[in-house]
């Protein structure tokens, strides 16, 4: 790299449930990596995404949204969040444009306040609103917390996304590239694999069933005798009750939600997939530690 002023850092993107930071990470790497859906708490790991330009390589951090917890899987998603602004050069913490603060909010900014790194006030769906209405969501946030920048964007429609990362990337370090131009994320295939099929399940399923459902692919290295690659993965309800739900009448549900996630996956890996989905039960598992370091959540986190 011939670049002496190349700029390199981390960035921490935090926020509660549903203000659209997996919608920020997908529209700044230009790839679906982090799921998306109106219901809170979608996202359950820290997404790494990269964006890597002739001038730039940020590394972003999407977090679980914060919220108050009920299980380990709740305390996890909330000590991913929190644990990922001690390891980052900068911090966008995201809220909805025209919202007042709320408890989550003050939460988040008591947390931010012990941040060394630069933290900048990031109003996303700025598009849903009259720009007049952000003037005393503006002032009130001025008056909890310094603020280095403060940026209204639409992750919808792209709005200030630009102008966001051209200010964030005068307060990075200069540094090197850590990794290589074409890679979006250091999530290994697999895990992005399951992230689609949940997403499918979010957009499929009602009530209980989106949060007491987790997904582990267990086999994506063989291939058919047409060459297609296989990929197997395993859909874990907490309740014998929930099975039928997910599987539905005749298993057209269950059909179904493989058809939309073969798409997905496709075009994810690029090539034609055979995907074959399980549904099995395993009671309370958002309370199994044991259960949760399988899935792939960091055993870190898991600690009290």
């Amino acid at each position: 790299m011939d670049n002496k002023n190349y700029k390199s850092g981390f960035v921490a993107i935090i926020g509660r449930p549903n203000v659209g930071k997996s919608t920020f990470m997908n529209r700044i790497i230009k790839e679906q990596i982090a799921i998306t859906s109106p219901k809170a708490q979608t996202t359950r790991n820290k997404i790494q995404g990269i964006y890597t330009d002739d001038e730039r390589q940020i590394i972003f951090l999407d977090t679980p949204g914060i919220h108050k917890p009920h299980n380990d899987l709740d305390q996890y998603m909330d000590k991913a969040a929190i644990s990922a602004l001690k390891e980052v050069d900068a911090v966008l913490f995201m809220t909805e444009a025209g919202e007042k603060s709320g408890p989550g909010d003050k939460f988040i900014i008591e947390e931010l306040k012990k941040v060394k790194a630069p933290v900048f006030l990031v109003l996303n769906k700025i598009d849903l609103i009259n720009p007049d209405d952000m003037a005393p969501q503006i002032d009130e946030y001025k008056d909890l917390m310094d603020f280095a920048e403060i940026i209204p964007i639409s992750a919808t429609n792209g709005n200030n996304i630009d102008d966001l990362i051209d200010t964030l990337t005068q307060h990075l370090p200069v540094g090197p590239q850590y990794y290589a131009d074409d890679q979006i994320t250091d999530h290994p295939e697999y895990f992005i694999v399951g992230e689609l099929i949940r997403e499918k399940i979010l957009e499929d399923t009602r009530d209980e069933i989106p949060h007491s459902i987790a997904v582990v692919v267990e086999s994506m290295n063989q291939r058919s005798e047409a060459g297609k690659l296989q990929v197997e993965a395993n859909i874990y309800v907490e309740r014998d009750s929930q099975k039928p739900i997910v599987i539905g009448r005749g298993g057209a549900m269950l059909k179904h939600i493989g058809i939309g996630s073969r798409i997905k996956i496709e075009h994810l890996l690029g090539e034609k997939i055979n995907l074959k989905l399980w549904v099995r039960v395993k009671k309370n598992w958002r309370d199994d530690k044991a259960f949760l370091a399988s899935a792939g959540y960091s055993m870190k986190d898991l600690k009290d």
